[in-house]
């Protein structure tokens, strides 16, 4: 799934693109991976799904994976 992330937005939201194309705002700041992490937390908790970040540690186009 690939998704383009808005870190420190003034809202979080979820747009969904396509299928496999997602692009997410949130709270956090892009600072020492604190982004990525709230990225997964709260992909699970409004979409219930486990994922990982599996390319773009460090850009805003990262491609993720779901885990089973």
């Amino acid at each position: 799934m690939k998704i383009k992330i808005h870190p420190n937005s003034s809202q979080e939201k979820i747009k969904e693109i396509s299928k496999d194309e997602l692009e997410v705002w949130i709270k956090e700041k892009a600072i020492d991976g604190k982004a990525n992490e709230y990225l997964i937390k709260f992909l699970k908790k409004e979409l219930g799904r486990k994922f990982s970040i599996k390319s773009g540690f460090t850009s805003r186009i990262k491609v993720l994976e779901e885990l089973f």
